[in-house]
């Protein structure tokens, strides 16, 4: 790698970015260094979308590329993350004042705006979608395109309604051919070595070059979408030291689906991820819906969810429950470890000095036993809430019905994410009916002390785990199977040792 500046797409050339310190926001650079001020500051988290631009990247195999464009948040992206990309902020749209683009030309007409800040960000939010769909979608499909950008004084239905009519208008696509050209230029720099203001970012474009440079720094934060990390800087105020950015590593941003395993690259967007989840495993869509907004699964990626470590990541209960391993690198050596043996203590992971998450894999289940699963969040809200309890379940039942293997685990209920060992237990070799599940949800206290905070008390949380195990239960219970009424956890006496035998 060579000392160079930042380089993105940008207004119709290549633009190059000089002694901007490499943790300095791509919503601070518009803002203050550009004078950009379309793109508006609101929340500096990524939640209420303000802050939203398009970012584009080539996809596909070299000298087919097309242009991928997706909207993300710019208050949380480090501007050594913009390398090798294209960038489209409001002031894009319309050049020219008097010829509005279409999104914004259905946004005047429909009312949706009063007090206007939060406008550029819907219009950018809605311009990715008008460029990534041909014809309008569905309600839900704008709702959730939708989902990270908040408006407190118009409501949503002219919004949505100018979603709508944006398609009737004449359409007006992007000039791609441009954009693929420069970006094409760009792939031909060498890998980012970028330093200023007395800090030095990494942007490897091998297995290889990150391999040996995490040896070399074992110190040195990695950073993959931003999307946590980047509060601890414009939350925390952190400094974060020497970087090393993962966006620029193909080899981590591949997925591979084959002989029953169905392997994710720490590199893949959630976006991404999520869609080879649920091709892989359907029930992963209520969660892939619910899982932060669209412009976060559009940055953040699922090795940096499961690497964070926190005990309220979503995505780890479902993938313990589904019996995924984590591939972990160092130089040259990789291992392998069930994903609930990385997590040691709170925010403590098994990774070692040098070492870093390459991938992730999930099997398909074993023949010849029916898998049941589920992954569902209990939160305040329903987009954009970080969960009270996380669910992930997974039963394997044989011909008879009988309970042959069972994953059940959670996040929220203790300092790591946990599997309810105690619950299993309780299930297996037992028949897939009422009385194991109550059996399962009463064992559930021996698993769990969950600590009380904001979002939710432990008593709250417990009997949420409960209620969750039975709706897992009403939810794949057998063909013909008597219902049964819904039980509080405290209406079940504790599980007599007994019963196991």
């Amino acid at each position: 790698m060579s000392e160079r500046p930042i380089q993105f797409y940008f207004r119709g050339e290549i633009h190059a970015v000089q002694g901007a310190a490499p943790t300095r926001t791509l919503l601070q650079y518009l803002r203050e260094d550009l004078h950009q001020t379309g793109t508006k500051e609101g929340c500096a988290e990524g939640d209420c979308g303000a802050c939203t631009v398009v970012v584009g990247e080539l996809a596909g195999e070299p000298g087919r590329e097309e242009l991928r464009l997706r909207a993300v948040n710019a208050c949380i992206q480090f501007l050594p993350a913009l390398d090798g990309k294209a960038l489209f902020t409001v002031e894009d749209l319309a050049p020219a004042a008097a010829d509005l683009h279409p999104v914004q030309q259905a946004l005047v007409d429909r009312h949706g705006s009063q007090c206007g800040f939060c406008t550029p960000g819907f219009a950018m939010s809605l311009f990715a979608l008008y460029e990534n769909r041909d014809s309008c979608p569905p309600r839900d499909e704008i709702d959730h395109t939708l989902s990270g950008n908040l408006c407190r004084c118009t409501g949503y239905r002219p919004i949505v309604d100018a979603a709508r009519d944006a398609y009737a208008l004449p359409r007006r696509p992007l000039d791609r051919q441009p954009v693929i050209a420069a970006l094409r230029q760009l792939a031909a720099l060498p890998p980012l070595d970028y330093v200023a203001d007395g800090r030095r970012s990494h942007s490897p474009r091998t297995l290889a070059e990150l391999a040996a440079l995490r040896l070399r720094l074992p110190e040195a934060r990695l950073v993959a979408g931003g999307t946590d990390v980047g509060l601890w800087v414009t939350k925390q105020g952190r400094d974060l030291g020497e970087l090393i950015l993962l966006g620029a590593v193909d080899e981590l941003k591949r997925i591979r689906v084959g002989d029953g395993q169905l392997e994710i690259g720490a590199g893949v967007t959630l976006t991404d991820a999520f869609a080879a989840l649920t091709a892989f495993e359907p029930q992963w869509a209520e969660l892939a819906r619910r899982f932060a907004s669209t412009p976060v699964k559009n940055a953040g990626t699922l090795g940096g969810n499961v690497a964070n470590g926190s005990p309220i990541g979503d995505s780890m209960p479902a993938l313990i429950a589904l019996g995924a391993t984590i591939v972990l690198q160092r130089g040259e050596t990789t291992r392998t470890l069930a994903l609930e043996d990385f997590y040691l203590d709170y925010q403590k992971t098994a990774l070692q000095p040098g070492e870093f998450v390459r991938a992730l894999r999930l099997d398909a289940p074993p023949a010849p036993l029916v898998r049941h699963f589920r992954a569902w969040k209990v939160a305040k809200r329903l987009d954009q809430d970080i969960s009270a309890v996380a669910a992930g379940f997974a039963v394997h039942l044989d011909a008879d019905q009988v309970v042959r293997r069972a994953r059940l685990a959670f996040g929220g209920m203790a300092a790591t994410p946990k599997r309810a060992a105690a619950a299993e237990a309780a299930l297996l070799g037992r028949p897939w009916s009422p009385a194991t599940i109550r059996l399962g949800m009463a064992a559930l206290r021996e698993d769990y002390a969950p600590f009380t905070d904001v979002r939710a008390s432990s008593a709250y949380r417990l009997s949420v785990a409960a209620n969750l195990l039975q709706r897992f239960w009403l939810e794949t219970a057998p063909a013909g199977a008597s219902t049964v009424t819904p039980l509080r956890l405290a209406e079940l006496a504790p599980i007599d040792p007994e019963a196991r035998q």
